[in-house]
């Protein structure tokens, strides 16, 4: 595929315990910008989720927020936004960022991050969509994560090749040529005793 025209970023509304996320959500958003890339994100002002939306801002790219009427209240929302899109619940907010992209890249993140990335990494699964889905890597945050899903692999419950159209990695600029260079297909879920590392 083409290079993407907009990416949904998803990561933590805190900045973790370590200065590099923050530093790598920074470089992330430039690069970004600097590409002519979109970013879409959750629309907050906080945590590593207003650091790649500054960074974004700060290069003169485009940052399309998206967020639930409740947090907007709460004064999470960014407020220097070029477009921030309000929904009623975060069912809505998910399918709205999902509309907008056409790739998904977590940062280090939480509780959300693992639910927004992996109705992505579902959706792929089932057909429902065939772009690039990655993980940035930062300090090896994501590094049991990954082990996690190779072992659902050995156990018969994941696909290698739909583990394998994951990216993972701590080289922004090779995750770039690797979206770039992403051909995305569709594998079945589904594991027969006779194709278990189909």
């Amino acid at each position: 595929m083409p290079q993407p025209t907009a990416i949904c970023v998803y990561c933590g509304s805190n900045s973790g315990r370590h200065p590099e996320y923050a530093e790598q959500a920074h470089a992330f958003g430039t690069e970004m910008a600097r590409r002519g890339i979109a970013l879409i994100y959750g629309g907050g002002n906080v945590g590593l989720m207003g650091v790649v939306a500054d960074a974004v801002l700060a290069g003169g790219g485009r940052v399309v927020g998206v967020i639930p009427r409740q947090l907007v209240e709460l004064e999470v929302a960014h407020p220097g936004l070029t477009e921030l899109v309000v929904v009623e619940t975060m069912h809505q907010r998910k399918t709205r960022m999902y509309e907008l992209s056409d790739a998904f890249v977590a940062l280090p993140g939480g509780f959300g991050t693992m639910d927004e990335m992996f109705e992505m990494l579902t959706w792929a699964q089932l057909g429902l969509h065939r772009y690039p889905c990655a993980f940035l890597d930062v300090r090896g945050y994501y590094r049991d994560l990954r082990t996690l899903m190779e072992h659902m692999v050995d156990e018969a419950f994941v696909k290698t090749a739909q583990r394998d159209s994951i990216w993972f990695g701590d080289d922004i600029a090779a995750l770039f040529d690797w979206m770039r260079d992403y051909e995305g297909s569709y594998t079945p879920k589904w594991i027969s005793s006779r194709s278990v590392h189909a």
